[in-house]
């Protein structure tokens, strides 16, 4: 079954550094738990790309079950 893999959102940085000092642990954590979010998304990439590639092996091999049984 196919799986589907959500890339995370972008940490918002504000752009006055007076509001990045204010929000310092606020972002700090943001871009933390990005990097755990985007870390799964990869996994998730990869274990949809290894699937993929299984599925389009036993399809290969069911196409040519499929040539020889009309001859072809």
């Amino acid at each position: 079954m196919a799986q589907t893999c959500y890339a995370p959102e972008r940490p918002f940085v504000p752009s006055d550094p007076q509001d990045i000092r204010a929000y310092a642990d606020l972002i700090r954590s943001d871009f933390e738990l990005y990097i755990e979010d985007i870390q799964a998304y990869f996994r998730c990439l990869e274990q949809e790309r290894t699937r993929t590639f299984e599925e389009a092996r036993a399809v290969s091999a069911d196409y040519g079950r499929f040539l020889q049984v009309v001859g072809e």
